[in-house]
This record gives C-alpha cells, sequence and structure tokens, in this order.
C-alpha cells in the first residue's frame, strides 16, 4: 500500500508503506516494485519484537539482548551481580537519601540497571527514549536548576551526545553525573559497542573527572562520591558483567592513585577491569625475579601527577594497561606527562589498536591484541632484558 505523505515527499523520497514485515509474500512484492523506482525510497516495515515466540512477545525488553536460554519456558540462566546492577542498586538508595537526584535513561532501564528506580521514585525518573543527545541536554537542564541528574549509558551510546556533553555540560561546568556502563571491551555485544573510546573522548573536556572501579565497593565509593560531593561533571566507567581486582585496601580519594605493590624493575599502571590484569603480569614477573610496582589509578582525570612522576623516576620503566585505544588514553596522558617534566623513563602503553576491534569474547579479545597477561610479561621480560 502506498500512502501519500507530504514529509518525505518534500524530501524527494517515495514513501511506501507500512508493510507487515512477517508476511514474506508481501516484502518481495514491495522489494519487486521499488527497484523500478528512479529516486530514493523509504520503506516503512512494521514487525512485532520476537514474533511467533511467547516469551519474546510478553517480554521484549529483556529478549533486546539475550544469552543462553531455555527454549521452552523462555527463562535464561542466572547470573552473577554485575556493574549495573551494583550501579542501579547504589543509586536507588542514595536518591533515597537526597531528593535532588534524577535519573535520565535513554531507553535502557534495564540494561543499565535502574528498572526498579521508577518503582520508588516516578516523578524523577526520565526516560527520553533513543535520544542521548537530548538526555545529555535534559541533565544540564536539571543541573543548572540545582538538582543532581544521574544519566547511565554504554560508552558507545555516549559518543552520540559527545557535543552536548561538551557544550552543554562542560563548558558550564555542571554537576551532571555519567556513569558509563559498558566501558571497554563488551564480548557479545559485538563490534558496534566496543566502550573502548570513552577515556579519548571525554579526557579533553575541559571540567570533566574520570573515575573507574576495579571493585564493586569502589563502584559505590565513587557514585556516592560523584553525587553528594562533587562539583562539575563527573563521568565514572564500569565494564560490562562482574570482573573484580582484589580489593583495594584504602578508601577512595578523588584525585589519588593508589600505590598497591612496591618494586624496582618496572611500574606498571592500570585501572578498571585491567587492575586485576596488572596483578596477573606482576604474579608472571614476579615469578621471573622481576620486581613489579603497581599504581592504581581509581581517577583517571585528574591524573595524580605526583605518584605517576615518583614511580617513574623510580623504575624508569612505566607500562600501562588499559581498556581503551592506545590513542589519547591513559598511556598518552602518562607520555606526555614524563615528557612535559623531563623524565627519563621508558614507556609501554598496553591498549586497544587504531582499527575496528573485531566481535569475540573478552579473553579472546585481549589475548588476539596482546592485553593478555603472558603477552604482556613476556613482552616486558624481554624488553628489561634489552634495558639492562
Amino acid at each position: 500500500m502506498i500512502i501519500p505523505t507530504t514529509l518525505f515527499d518534500d524530501l524527494g523520497f517515495t514513501y511506501i508503506g507500512p508493510v507487515n514485515g512477517h508476511d514474506l509474500n508481501s516484502l518481495i512484492s514491495v522489494f519487486e516494485y521499488v527497484k523500478e523506482e528512479k529516486k530514493p525510497v523509504l520503506i516503512h516495515i512494521r514487525t512485532k519484537k520476537g514474533k511467533g515466540y511467547a516469551p519474546a512477545e510478553n517480554n521484549p525488553q529483556k529478549f533486546h539482548g539475550i544469552s543462553s536460554f531455555d527454549p521452552i519456558t523462555g527463562e535464561t540462566k542466572k547470573s552473577d551481580e554485575t556493574y549495573s546492577d551494583r550501579f542501579g542498586t547504589t543509586l536507588l538508595e542514595l536518591a533515597k537519601k537526597n531528593d535532588k537526584i534524577v535519573a535520565i535513561t535513554g531507553a535502557m532501564p534495564n540494561g543499565t540497571g535502574i528498572s526498579e528506580f521508577p518503582k520508588y521514585f516516578k516523578n524523577r525518573f526520565f526516560d527520553v527514549g533513543i535520544a542521548e543527545q537530548h538526555g545529555t541536554t535534559l541533565a544540564a537542564g536539571f543541573a543548572a536548576a540545582g538538582y543532581i541528574p544521574v544519566i547511565p549509558l554504554y560508552s558507545s551510546f555516549l559518543q552520540r551526545a559527545y557535543d552536548q556533553t561538551l557544550h552543554d555540560v562542560c563548558l558550564q561546568n555542571l554537576h551532571v553525573v555519567f556513569p558509563i556502563d559498558r566501558a571497554g571491551i563488551v564480548g557479545a555485544d559485538g563490534e558496534t559497542h566496543q566502550g573502548i573510546y570513552d577515556i579519548s573522548y571525554l579526557s579533553h573536556m575541559p571540567n570533566m573527572s574520570i573515575l573507574s572501579p576495579s571493585t564493586f565497593l569502589e563502584l559505590d565509593k565513587m557514585l556516592g562520591y560523584a553525587v553528594n560531593e562533587h562539583n562539575g561533571p563527573i563521568a565514572i566507567r564500569y565494564p560490562r558483567g562482574s570482573v573484580q581486582a582484589q580489593s583495594i585496601e584504602t578508601d577512595f580519594v578523588f584525585g589519588q592513585a593508589v600505590k598497591i605493590a612496591s618494586g624496582r624493575d618496572v611500574s606498571i599502571v592500570a585501572s578498571g577491569r585491567m587492575l586485576k590484569r596488572a596483578r596477573e603480569v606482576s604474579d608472571i614477573l614476579n615469578q621471573r625475579k622481576v620486581s613489579c610496582e603497581i599504581i592504581a589509578l581509581p581517577t583517571i582525570k585528574p591524573l595524580d601527577e605526583a605518584t605517576v612522576l615518583a614511580t617513574a623516576m623510580k623504575t624508569k620503566y612505566v607500562v600501562t594497561i588499559e581498556d581503551n585505544v592506545k590513542i589519547g588514553g591513559i598511556g598518552s596522558m602518562i607520555a606526555t606527562l614524563l615528557s612535559e617534566k623531563n623524565v627519563g623513563a621508558k614507556v609501554k602503553i598496553y591498549a586497544f589498536p587504531d582499527s575496528p576491534i573485531t566481535h569475540g569474547t573478552v579473553d579472546e579479545l585481549d589475548k588476539l591484541y596482546g592485553l593478555d597477561a603472558d603477552s604482556i610479561a613476556d613482552e616486558i621480560s624481554r624488553e628489561l632484558s634489552g634495558i639492562r
């Protein structure tokens, strides 16, 4: 059926639809017809999510992105608590004590862990749909009016709101909290969802601070600080899933790096899920009689320059491991700092390359790009032998 419409006609399109997307014969007829059209064509196809499978039809959000499930009942395997779950639980507790907190989502309340929030605070919850740009500007408006907006977005979706984050939030130094879900490699979510760019595209924005927890407890502390104490825009990046490093014994202090192991041969600097990797690398190297100093960066920006300079001058060899692209990441920040301060230390950056990252599990991709513990330890061993 061809429905007359001025909107698409004015744009120079031939509009055809709506077409039943579950009727193969109708689709074939439409596609055969439009092959003869000389103008651009817009085909409006209507489908029902999960069509033909009752569990998916009845619960489309659950089946938007799905892991293994029982095909008879539709029940999924129960999984461990994730960073998304923990964030949602902690935000809800904070909101119960602070009525200035508002939550904004871009059609992802389940994916970002805040589906329970509107059950308690309906008037403080705003779903803007798939419109991260609008959501970010809305957050800026709330902040300007004295509220504390929290807008959790996947790392790959925050990219869409780059301009609004910079101009509407950062340039005005507004107190907006950006929990960045799916930061780093995302496994099953695939190539288009790899969250390996956020450190690079946020770190150059004025007034923006960036945190990265390595445990659930650290996420709790960071979120409490970001909401109740910080002044200005702040992002908290955390990975998909539930991988945690060994807990850091000291409390989280904004802007402060933490030395979690002392050593003399090499300084390993890491944050987030890569802190666990730093410990694994250190364990391998210690067995080879290589003494490793490990520096954790709960705060990525502002960088704790004093701690980084001290460890670089001590070992003269700094290794960074990060769940981000190499360009504009933690390693780049540290290399720039050492250069500016005329510190003669070697810097080796382990991060993802300047190319599309293929689909695969987190472990597979770490191995493929040389970010697994064995690959890193082997290369450090070879380079230290050359240095010596």
